[in-house]
């Protein structure tokens, strides 16, 4: 990979891991930062609102990816309204922005697992490996966070990345040629039902007071997630993904966590403890051993199937 690629791919993984300070601004437009308060922007509807910039006006713009409905319908449920409505919820509910964009990188060793289970494709040596270093990375995670406050939303945010894992899955086999038509078109899928939950679990009187009087850090944080986020970051993501290989690309996503807990220590004064530091760069290991490759030969075939096997991780 060239040096300009390479600085657009450290930009896309600037740009993802900023992603998580800016859903904490949005969630909090009060208070300015969460640190474990209750939400006072409802996270479903807000990530309804994140999702209908994300397609509009763009969906008149950008074709439809050539894949079946089912496909469409599937990535925008499990990759798109599961992953950010459970990610949003576990935020809400006091999950640190730092820590939930470190927590999130656990799609990578789940994706590995439902690629072998739904797709066929056996994880290696190497990938086993790097499963079983997330998961005790993630439990240390898991008892460092229970020492100091509730489990529960963790919980959450790992279900936002078995969501994601999930859409990579449909992702891969759907094999749509333009990543950014399967993201917008997809989007589609998610304003509607989001918002009908939203109204069901908050009321209405919460969503129309909320639509009602969107504060501006809401209104930039949705921006921000939608546009740079969602529509620059993975416009340029899919670009790199069409001239060179995955395993080129996807150590780039180890990045994302280091931006995001740095920002957050940064801008909100969000602080790890000793246990989930040690829990974080376990995972962070973990995820490393399954996506960084041996350089192989050219002739290699190996080197052929790495793409396949990893592609749906990033997307």
């Amino acid at each position: 990979m060239n040096i300009r690629h390479s600085a657009l791919a450290v930009l896309v993984a600037v740009l993802w891991g900023l992603n998580f300070v800016a859903i904490d601004f949005g969630l909090h437009p009060a208070s300015g930062n969460g640190n474990g308060s209750a939400a006072d922007v409802p996270p479903l509807l807000f990530v309804a609102i994140r999702f209908v910039l994300v397609v509009f006006p763009c969906i008149f713009f950008v074709r439809k990816p050539d894949v079946s409905w089912k496909a469409i319908i599937g990535v925008g449920l499990f990759m798109s309204a599961g992953q950010f409505g459970l990610l949003y919820l576990g935020m809400a509910l006091g999950m640190p922005a730092g820590l939930a964009s470190l927590v999130l990188q656990a799609q990578v060793l789940l994706t590995v697992l439902l690629a072998a289970r739904f797709l066929g494709e056996r994880p290696n040596k190497r990938q086993l490996t790097g499963v079983v270093l997330g998961v005790a990375g993630l439990a240390l995670v898991a008892v460092g966070r229970s020492l100091v406050a509730p489990v529960v939303p963790l919980m959450i945010v790992l279900a936002a990345a078995l969501s994601w894992a999930a859409g990579n899955i449909i992702a891969r086999k759907a094999r749509a040629t333009s990543g950014l038509g399967l993201v917008v078109w997809s989007g589609a899928v998610v304003p509607l039902p989001l918002a009908a939950l939203s109204l069901i679990v908050d009321g209405p009187a919460a969503v129309v007071g909320t639509l009602g009087n969107l504060q501006p850090a809401t209104i930039l944080s949705a921006l921000y997630t939608a546009v740079f986020a969602s529509l620059v970051g993975y416009g340029i993501w899919n670009r790199l993904l069409s001239l060179y290989p995955s395993s080129a690309v996807v150590p780039f996503t180890l990045l994302v966590p280091v931006v995001g807990m740095t920002a957050a220590w940064l801008l909100i004064s969000e602080v790890p403890t000793t246990a989930e530091l040690a829990g974080g760069l376990l995972l962070l290991g973990g995820v490393a051993t399954a996506v960084l490759q041996r350089r192989a030969k050219p002739m290699d075939s190996a080197l052929a199937e790495v793409p396949q096997r990893l592609e749906a991780g990033l997307r």
